[in-house]
C-alpha cells in the first residue's frame, strides 16, 4: 500500500466535476480521482479545516462514529474497474474491527476530518497514476553539441505532450505555456533536419 495526501482539487471540465489529486508520499506520482461538486466542496472544507455552523453530511457521519466509539483507522483506494475507483474504510471499536465499502470521494472526506491515513494499492497507482510535473523539464541532451537520436527526440516529445496535458488538466497554465514552447522548439528543430 502506498500512502498519499490530497495535493489539490481542480475543476475538470470533461466531467463537469472536479479532480482530487492524491500525491504519493515521498514519491512523484499523482492519482487523479474525479468527484462531484458536493464531494469536492466537502473535501476542500476538510482540507482548509473550515468549521461550519451546522454539521455537513460527512461531519455528521464523523460525529455518529465518535458517539459510537468507532474509529476510522485508514482509507484504502483498493481497485479500479471500468474507470471506477473502489475504496474501503477500515473501522475499529472495542468490539472489533471491519471494513466498509465506500466511494473514494466520501472515504477521502472522512479521512481528512479524522486525520486517518489514505492509502492506494500499487496496482491502482500503476494503472492510473501520472508523474509529477516540473517546470524545469530537461531536454534529452543537456549538451547542444551532442547528437540526439530521432528516437530520443520522439520519446522526449511524447513525455512533454503528456506533461502538457497534465498541466492543462491541473490548470497550471504558466507551466503549460513553458512546455508548449519547448514542444514548438523541438518541432522546429526536427523540421530543419
Amino acid at each position: 500500500m502506498i500512502q498519499v495526501q490530497v495535493e489539490k482539487i481542480s475543476f475538470y471540465p470533461p466531467s463537469k466535476g472536479y479532480a482530487v489529486l492524491l500525491k504519493e508520499s515521498g514519491g512523484s506520482r499523482y492519482l487523479p480521482v474525479i468527484v462531484g461538486s458536493f464531494e469536492a466542496q466537502s473535501i476542500a472544507l476538510a482540507l482548509e479545516e473550515v468549521q461550519m455552523p451546522r454539521p455537513m453530511t460527512h461531519d455528521l457521519f464523523c460525529n455518529i462514529l465518535e458517539e459510537l466509539n468507532i474509529e476510522i483507522r485508514e482509507v484504502l483506494i483498493s481497485s479500479l474497474t471500468d474507470g471506477t475507483f473502489f475504496s474501503k474504510i477500515s473501522l475499529a471499536s472495542e468490539s472489533g474491527s471491519g471494513e466498509v465499502d465506500s466511494r473514494p470521494s466520501d472515504a477521502i472526506a472522512l479521512a481528512l476530518r479524522v486525520g486517518a491515513p489514505i492509502y492506494v494499492t500499487e496496482a491502482v497507482m500503476e494503472e492510473a497514476s501520472v508523474q509529477e510535473l516540473t517546470e524545469s523539464t530537461v531536454s534529452p541532451s543537456d549538451n547542444p553539441a551532442e547528437e540526439v537520436s530521432p528516437q530520443q527526440s520522439q520519446d522526449y516529445l511524447k513525455q512533454l505532450e503528456e506533461q502538457l496535458a497534465r498541466a492543462v488538466l491541473d490548470e497550471e497554465y504558466e507551466t503549460a505555456a513553458v512546455i508548449r514552447d519547448k514542444i514548438k522548439k523541438i518541432h522546429a528543430e526536427i523540421s530543419k533536419q
